[in-house]
């Protein structure tokens, strides 16, 4: 039987688009980083916020929503206040009413930022309807944004 790969950091270059968050003091646990939890609602907000400025989903009036269906995350290096981190985000897959979004975040360590990720993970919209909450196909506009991070 053959052990599985261990997952490894990852460079700045194997992201498309990156959008920076501000840790806050509350963010960190009493071991003095930033507790796992809050990696995830950065994953949330890097994704979400780059589609709302592309225009690519309207979370208010929209008629389709993306609804999170599986998430995982690795820890390579810790994250603390008052850090700033840099989400990278990419598209692994796309399908008729999903997408499998990667995203790893990178701590401000210097003017560039860390060379590879504190962190990295996934998580798989599944875009619905607002009312019915049935799965639709992706809005052409979602789709043009998506394929900018592939």
């Amino acid at each position: 039987m053959t052990s599985p790969m261990r997952p490894q950091a990852e460079p700045r270059s194997a992201y498309k688009a990156f959008r920076s968050i501000g840790t806050r003091w509350m963010d960190n646990d009493v071991y003095g980083h930033v507790n796992n939890v809050v990696y995830y609602s950065w994953f949330d907000t890097a994704v979400n916020g780059f589609l709302v400025e592309q225009g690519a989903i309207d979370i208010h009036a929209g008629d389709v929503i993306g609804l999170v269906i599986e998430t995982q995350c690795n820890y390579f290096a810790p994250l603390a206040f008052p850090d700033t981190v840099q989400a990278g985000i990419r598209v692994a897959h796309i399908g008729a009413s999903s997408v499998r979004y990667e995203v790893g975040l990178f701590g401000a360590s210097s003017p560039d930022g860390a060379a590879t990720t504190a962190a990295k993970g996934h998580f798989i919209h599944v875009y619905v309807d607002r009312q019915t909450r049935r799965p639709v196909p992706l809005p052409s506009k979602l789709l043009s944004v998506l394929e900018t991070l592939k």
